[in-house]
């Protein structure tokens, strides 16, 4: 029973950082409607930011500062929203598929980096022995894990509330008439290009964000965790979950990977050592069966907002006497 609580610890852990890197995308696709699909790259950006920043002195690459982890993740924050915003103002002229391609170029190029700047980032080899909150209850995992579930909840409850808030402001008013009407925004005199950026590097710093809590939580990071398996996989958990909306977006993460976590689970059971590598392609294929199942019953995702239907019949007559 105690093996089962800290596994589910551990599980929603990693499910609420994958939450917070939906909630950087949603506010870049569904409330501004930038197609960024390089979203792997701004978590790696936080992830070797916050570890170099935190990471004892290492004679064989640079950082390793030593400091807090708290400046880890302000500075992943600082870093990642810097380069989303260099990102944007360089890429935000661009629409729809231009703008995808460039983002994932931006991703690969941050992912050879990590590969290849080895006096850096420590290449394939990555980077280890990252500070880990809460590492003195280590040798006790349900401690060590409830510990860490409670402080990635608390930073994801902030970031979801402070985005609620940014969403129902005049800021966010604004973006969501960028993505519905460009013409008509830029006619009130709202700068397109500007709230662009602005939506782009807040979306980069709560990526970045995610990235800084992933590498505390797990101690150690590679260039392999940021391959673009990543993006495919935040992209089907706000799309399930519904773009524009931030409950969405967390409810949506924890689903997709509840069954991403499921699946790998049951093809290592049911299949023997040698063909497991070859089953666990099974993984996409459940994820995108529950993607069509979704679709064909929530065309908008599961808290997404409803296409409004034509009334016929009663309901028409009943609607036109209300007009009246």
């Amino acid at each position: 029973m105690m093996d089962l609580l800290g596994y589910g610890a551990f599980f929603l852990t990693t499910a609420l950082i994958f939450s917070l890197v939906t909630l950087g995308l949603n506010l870049q696709w569904g409330l501004t409607g930038l197609f960024n699909v390089g979203l792997a790259g701004f978590v790696a950006i936080g992830a070797y930011t916050s570890a170099l920043l935190t990471t004892p002195d290492d004679a064989a690459r640079l950082g390793g500062f030593g400091l807090p982890i708290l400046v880890g993740w302000f500075g992943a924050m600082l870093v990642g929203g810097i380069a989303a915003a260099i990102t944007g103002i360089a890429t935000l002229r661009l629409r729809s598929d231009y703008l995808a391609i460039t983002t994932f170029g931006v991703a690969v190029v941050v992912q050879l980096v990590a590969l290849n700047a080895q006096k850096l980032t420590g290449g394939p080899f990555g980077i280890g022995f990252i500070p880990r909150p809460f590492g003195s209850l280590a040798e006790t995992p349900l401690l060590f894990n409830l510990s860490n579930l409670a402080v990635v909840s608390a930073v994801t409850l902030i970031a979801y509330l402070a985005l609620e808030h940014l969403s129902r402001s005049p800021w966010g008013r604004v973006l969501k008439a960028l993505r519905e009407d460009e013409r008509a925004a830029i006619s009130l005199g709202k700068s397109a290009r500007f709230y662009r950026v602005q939506a782009f590097a807040v979306g980069g710093a709560i990526m970045a964000l995610a990235g800084a809590l992933q590498a505390h939580f797990t101690g150690f990071i590679a260039p392999d965790n940021y391959l673009p398996i990543l993006t495919f996989q935040v992209w089907v958990m706000l799309i399930v979950g519904g773009s524009g909306s931030n409950l969405g977006a967390v409810v949506g993460s924890i689903l997709v990977w509840a069954i991403w976590a499921g699946s790998g689970t049951l093809t290592s059971i049911l299949f023997a050592p040698e063909q497991q590598a070859r089953a666990a392609s099974l993984q996409i294929v459940a994820i995108g069966v529950m993607l069509c199942v979704i679709l064909l019953v929530r065309p908008n995702g599961l808290f997404g907002d409803r296409p409004l239907r034509a009334r016929f019949g009663k309901r028409a007559k009943a609607a036109a006497g209300e007009s009246k």
